[in-house]
């Protein structure tokens, strides 16, 4: 009787353990904001500014208002490589070439049709425009929607075959989740178009589309056919890259943010980033370095612009190699 006694005690000590260890497990998950970055100087980076600007009493404390987070799209919020609004400026050419064949051999939409990304690069912002005009303007802002809400229900990245809709970076999705729980305005500061990023910042980032700030045509609010309605035109109205985003910044919200996030590429984040540190309250910074060929993809500025800027002025330079348990949310 003592031994059946016995092995009862030890199975019933054994369930208490496990019971205990689930217990922990579970409440180390729920504690931990960001799950998807590793333990190291940017996450902890992260945790404790979050803490010091939340907490009432801190030195650092700063009322909701002042909680602004700004965060680039391309590069920082999902991949670049290729741009993704450059895959539906491409799919939108090859419907445009069938109605008009001869556009084949015109530039720049041979370049852009072949690939010759390089060729458009030296042509410049104004081969850009011309491309963005002739498959995106001199229509109404419904028929931009329908057109871009299409791409998004059927592409798929040429290299990581995933829908575009599933490039979201978990770990920088944790990050806008954790955040706004802590009463901060996230808001995006994007190099890509306004309205195409609106339409996925909400379903892929939990954004509102009216935090969203990026590049734009001109529009005229026109009669067309009995309706009023807004036209897009062939004209630019911004380009949101480099110095044009504090100035957006400044127009559309109005004051600094206290976190901005970029990343490596061709410069675009330094200004913002800089801006957001520029003030008098306690500010962080955040650049991306994508370093990680196996999982997403490497690549460098040729000048180290960005690597410099984050050096000299200490802002937190995140290893997607080193810093992040997984990139997107069905990776182990």
């Amino acid at each position: 009787m003592k031994r059946i006694y016995s092995a009862i005690a030890v199975f019933v000590i054994g369930l208490i353990l496990i019971l205990n260890h689930s217990q922990s497990l579970a409440q180390n998950s729920v504690s931990d904001p960001l799950p998807s970055w590793n333990s190291g100087t940017p996450k902890t980076a992260i945790i404790e500014f979050v803490n010091r600007t939340t907490t009432s009493g801190s030195t650092d404390y700063l009322p909701p208002k002042d909680r602004i987070a700004t965060f680039d799209n391309d590069g920082t919020l999902w991949p670049e490589k290729p741009l993704i609004q450059g895959m539906f400026i491409l799919e939108s050419l090859k419907v445009l070439v069938k109605k008009n064949p001869d556009l084949r051999e015109k530039q720049p939409f041979k370049a852009a049709l072949e690939g010759d990304l390089a060729y458009i690069k030296q042509l410049g912002e104004e081969a850009v425009m011309e491309l963005l005009a002739a498959v995106h303007a001199n229509q109404t802002q419904e028929t931009f929607t329908v057109t871009a809400r299409q791409f998004f229900e059927t592409g798929i990245h040429p290299t990581l075959n995933l829908p575009y809709t599933q490039l979201a970076y978990q770990p920088m999705r944790e990050l806008i989740t954790y955040l706004q729980k802590n009463d901060f305005q996230t808001w995006i500061c994007s190099g890509g178009g306004i309205d195409f990023v609106r339409l996925i910042s909400e379903p892929m980032y939990g954004i509102s589309p009216q935090q969203v700030i990026g590049s734009s045509l001109k529009k005229q609010f026109i009669e067309k056919e009995g309706q009023f309605v807004l036209w897009r035109t062939d004209k630019l109205n911004s380009f949101n890259d480099k110095a044009e985003k504090p100035i957006n910044i400044g127009l559309h919200i109005g004051q600094r943010p206290i976190l901005a996030a970029g990343n490596v590429r061709n410069r675009g984040d330094i200004a913002m980033l800089n801006y957001s540190q520029g003030g008098n309250q306690k500010s962080l910074q955040l650049l991306i370095n994508h370093d990680d060929a196996e999982r997403e993809f490497a690549y460098a500025e040729a000048d180290n612009a960005s690597l410099k800027a984050a050096q000299k002025n200490d802002w937190q330079v995140i290893s997607m190699k080193k810093d992040w348990k997984r990139i997107f949310a069905d990776q182990q």
